[in-house]
């Protein structure tokens, strides 16, 4: 009997904990479950500090953080965050975005007077926001919060922005669909863990350093990874607090042969300073909707 009872909870799968900016049916939870392919745990997090706060302490087993949206750019902060907290990330997600207006049933376009969402996704609507005459825009936390907000309170005069699983859940009619300024719209997601993993089939890195403040070092830096045939995908570059004048450099990376990769790296880190990986993982496909 003992046996038996033990083969049955050993044989039961522990959900994977995924921390999550945002509340239920966001676009972070959507691309969690989108990349997991299992059932998981999402915990919600209001911020992308408290999301890395919950990675930290144990409370989740991994985390999904927005990097980049392909209208509104790149998150800035969110560099800072993974510099703070050194995680590794293990694999990447586009999620297309399809953003729509959305208000309590009964209401119309004529009785609307705010318009609430989270800033980014305010930012890749602005194109349909800037025609609204008359109308304030006000940001919040998170898309569906902003969803269940108007649903929870009433508000016969606010729409939100959100996603199609947001409306189903909160029960809100969409008034207009599809607002966000370009139709090919994706956010680009971070899958990140506390420790990092070797992945054996990984043909992308992202990768921090910095360069001296001298003519030509950081031409210098990436045309190594040129003459060695990586192709340079992504370059942002944030300031070192503390250190007027001088940056962070964060690039992504990807090869076709590892080999390559490894001659390109060894040779760059005699090129620049505090080179850092920050995750070595599988390229992710770019899929329209």
């Amino acid at each position: 009997m003992f046996s038996d009872h033990l083969l049955n909870v050993m044989g039961k799968k522990k959900k994977l904990k995924i921390a999550i900016q945002g509340i239920a049916t966001s676009f972070h939870e959507v691309a969690a479950c989108t990349y997991f392919k299992e059932p998981i745990t999402t915990i919600e997090c209001l911020s992308f500090h408290a999301l890395c706060e919950s990675l930290k302490n144990g409370e989740a087993d991994y985390a999904v953080m927005a990097i980049e949206n392909s209208i509104a750019g790149s998150i800035l902060p969110n560099y800072f965050l993974l510099q703070e907290y050194h995680f590794s990330i293990i694999g990447e997600i586009y999620l297309p975005i399809h953003m729509h207006l959305m208000a309590l049933p009964g209401v119309t376009m004529k009785d609307i007077k705010n318009i609430e969402s989270h800033p980014m996704a305010i930012r890749q609507c602005s194109d349909y926001l800037y025609k609204m005459k008359g109308i304030q825009i006000m940001e919040s936390d998170d898309t569906a919060l902003s969803a269940k907000r108007v649903k929870e309170q009433r508000l016969k005069n606010t729409a939100a922005i959100a996603n199609e699983f947001a409306a189903k859940k909160f029960g809100l009619n969409i008034l207009e669909k599809r607002i966000e300024t370009h139709k090919k719209n994706f956010t680009r997601f971070l899958i990140l863990t506390r420790k990092a993993n070797v992945s054996v089939d990984s043909n992308k890195a992202s990768l921090s350093f910095e360069v001296a403040n001298e003519v030509g070092s950081l031409a210098e830096a990436l045309m190594t990874f040129k003459s060695n045939s990586i192709n340079l995908t992504k370059i942002q570059s944030i300031p070192i607090i503390g250190k007027p004048s001088e940056y962070s450099i964060h690039v992504d990376v990807e090869w076709q042969k590892r080999k390559s990769y490894d001659i390109a790296m060894q040779q760059v880190m005699r090129q620049v300073r505090n080179l850092n990986i920050l995750g070595e993982y599988k390229k992710a496909k770019m899929e329209y909707i």
